[in-house]
């Protein structure tokens, strides 16, 4: 996984517990799952409507929105304590593994 990153992953874990005063990502945080929730949300149906567009500007619209969804998906994880590594570890457990059987497999239900 590409350094940078784990570096942004340090830098939100850290600002859960050092707020600094008018931090975007503090205010997440204050927000709670609902509010980190609604943002991922955002973020990805603007990721999804960039992918329809066309051309180098498309291309770059998406690298843009892409970068939003994984941002808002980190600050989620550090919300939650979740680290890094364990989900490159969830990521490795499933290499391999065709998605369907993977799926088939699942001990976890996801709440609908």
């Amino acid at each position: 996984m590409s350094q940078v990153l784990h570096q942004l992953m340090s830098v939100l874990e850290d600002r859960k517990i050092n707020p600094p005063p008018n931090s975007y990502t503090a205010r997440l945080y204050a927000g709670g799952d609902a509010k980190i929730g609604s943002k991922i949300t955002e973020e990805a149906h603007e990721l999804v409507e960039a992918a329809g567009e066309m051309g180098e500007q498309g291309r770059r619209h998406m690298i843009y929105e892409a970068s939003d969804v994984i941002y808002h998906l980190f600050v989620m994880l550090a919300h939650h304590d979740i680290k890094l590594q364990e989900v490159e570890g969830e990521i490795g457990r499933r290499f391999g593994q065709s998605g369907l059987d993977e799926k088939a497999q699942r001990t976890v239900v996801a709440a609908k």
